[in-house]
């Protein structure tokens, strides 16, 4: 891809039309010019894994293995910090009640990152590409900015949960700014093992992701809840006696586990496979063993998720101040302050989940939470990482050396960070925690949208462009999503108690929801509904994507 015009690129009509007889089944055309021709700048797929021949066409586990890893470094959005804050207040407040909103909320994150993984195989593009060759500029670079803001907020909570575990492993000594000044050296080291291999990247993510399955697997076997209100938390959708608290957290869970940026950064980890786009067999296999990985890999993360929703429901639901702070003072912890001689319901969160775990169960119990809170920052934060590289190079077209893309992406997310770690200390970041929940809610409709939309056009996908069952799923979840997110928005803007802040809430939600409104528009128009077709620059006829280069350009 080249900038500016020369990187632009126009839907023509169907191959008939203009001649095209391209056996290719993905949209994106080959490049005519050798120079066009060269690979872009990458961090994460420089070498791409082959895929082995087998005799067996219904299902070969070596070529299971082979598709392994993207689906797994999706999967850790799932278990980043804020998620298990999530999980954890989940449990505390509502026993095991909305365990099924868990399962439910990752069956809805699969159903979208397989749209993800289909239109990075189909396309040889991820969503971010797509985006820079499909909307206009001005759409564009504001779509570009509000999924910066969503990988900012993501990686704050991230850093700060790194910084949290290293606080409770060295018993206070390690200060807030401190572990996140150490949560940035070792990602910029951790981050630089993709030059020993792309498979021992993938290896060491999986080792993390074996860390927290261990560490907070320690946390439920050490608890033992009962199993049966387990099962039944998770099948029976309902919430007896439940009030605003239970549903807001509710819809907090819904909020936590669909990220943005993670419809983004699944889209670009696919293209880190050898398929040929030529070959429509290639692509339907490449399809399927992405969608089952990509499955395995969410009910690993939902199991680690109810491992912590489970000890926390078990251990502390219903429990007050009174009683956690009289356990502390009994056992000698030198937190019993955080818990006030009140009746009030305890409050949780990472720092003093990991706190009331010690007094209850002992100090192995809170430093092997540490440790698996520690698993889910580090590798939450490399894949938010490579989700900034990927979303700057695809809206913007970045040709710079690997390092400078590194260094940019991890500046931009890491100052707001550090600066939030200065002024504020481990004990009050609570609210901190929820303000970046509402904002991951907000910014959701940038990634649903534009998804759902792409992966609809036979412009784009050919015979890979979702069916009518598809679309309508599809648009119901997203609808859905979206009305559950913008609640919880809703929950938050009315408790404002300022004049001032009601006056900025309401001007940025009618930007916001003109946006929003925009990009709908263009979703129903590749959806099909051909009444508004009339001045959008999506099409959904059969077509081919041309580059268009300029005239000087030879």
């Amino acid at each position: 891809m080249t900038g500016g015009k020369e990187g632009r690129s126009r839907l023509y009509d169907s191959q008939q039309e203009n001649g095209d007889q391209s056996s290719h089944y993905g949209a994106i055309s080959p490049q005519a010019s050798s120079e066009v021709q060269e690979e872009p700048l990458s961090t994460y797929f420089e070498d791409k894994v082959p895929i082995p021949e087998s005799d067996n066409e219904c299902f070969s586990f070596r070529k299971l293995w082979a598709f392994t890893g993207p689906g797994f470094l999706m999967s850790i959005a799932y278990l980043d910090p804020g998620n298990i804050e999530s999980d954890l207040q989940s449990g505390a407040t509502s026993d095991f009640k909305l365990l099924w909103v868990l399962l439910y909320a990752t069956i809805i994150g699969l159903l979208l990152q397989r749209l993800a993984a289909r239109l990075g195989v189909v396309t040889g593009m991820d969503l971010a590409e797509i985006c820079n060759r499909q909307y206009p500029t001005v759409p564009r670079m504001i779509l570009w900015l509000m999924i910066e803001l969503a990988i900012i907020g993501s990686d704050m909570q991230e850093v700060i949960g790194c910084a949290i575990a290293f606080n409770l492993l060295s018993v206070g000594r390690i200060p807030l700014w401190g572990g996140v000044l150490i949560t940035i050296a070792d990602t910029f080291v951790f981050l630089f093992l993709d030059k020993y291999g792309l498979r021992k990247l993938e290896l060491f993510f999986g080792f993390l992701i074996t860390v927290m399955a261990i560490s907070f697997g320690y946390e439920y076997g050490l608890v033992k809840p009962d199993q049966g209100e387990v099962l039944k938390g998770m099948f029976l959708p309902y919430c007896p006696n439940c009030g605003p608290v239970q549903l807001e957290q509710a819809v907090g869970i819904v909020g936590a586990v669909i990220m943005p940026h993670n419809i983004y950064l699944h889209s670009a980890l696919v293209k880190s496979r050898e398929v040929d786009r030529k070959n429509k067999k290639e692509i339907k296999e490449a399809n399927k063993y992405f969608f089952i990985e990509s499955s395995i890999a969410l009910l690993v993360s939902f199991v680690i998720n109810l491992f912590v929703v489970a000890v926390f429901a078990q251990a502390f639901y219903n429990k007050n101040n009174m009683e956690v702070n009289a356990v502390c003072n009994a056992t000698g912890s030198p937190h019993t302050d955080l818990f006030p001689l009140n009746n009030g319901t305890l409050e949780v969160d990472i720092y003093k989940g990991g706190v009331v775990l010690g007094c209850f169960f002992g100090p192995a119990a809170l430093y092997i939470w540490a440790i698996g809170i520690l698993a889910a920052g580090q590798s939450s934060t490399m894949t938010g990482t490579y989700s900034g590289q990927f979303v700057m190079e695809g809206f913007l077209n970045l040709k710079w050396s690997r390092f400078r893309r590194v260094l940019l992406t991890r500046s931009i997310a890491i100052v707001p960070t550090f600066l939030v770690a200065i002024s504020k200390d481990v004990q009050h970041l609570t609210g901190l925690n929820d303000i970046l929940n509402v904002v991951q809610s907000i910014l959701l409709p940038f990634a649903l949208i534009p998804i759902l939309a792409f992966t609809s056009l036979t412009s784009i996908m050919n015979d890979f462009a979702n069916g009518l069952v598809c679309k309508v799923l599809g648009s119901l979840v997203i609808l859905l999503v979206c009305a559950i997110n913008l609640y919880f928005v809703v929950v938050y803007v009315t408790a404002l108690n300022s004049v001032w802040l009601y006056v900025i809430a309401t001007l940025v939600s009618v930007v916001y929801l003109c946006f929003v409104i925009y990009l709908a528009w263009h979703c129903l128009v590749a959806l099909g509904v051909s009444c508004l077709d009339r001045c959008s620059r999506i099409s959904n006829r059969p077509a081919v994507l041309i580059e268009e280069r300029s005239v000087g350009d030879t």
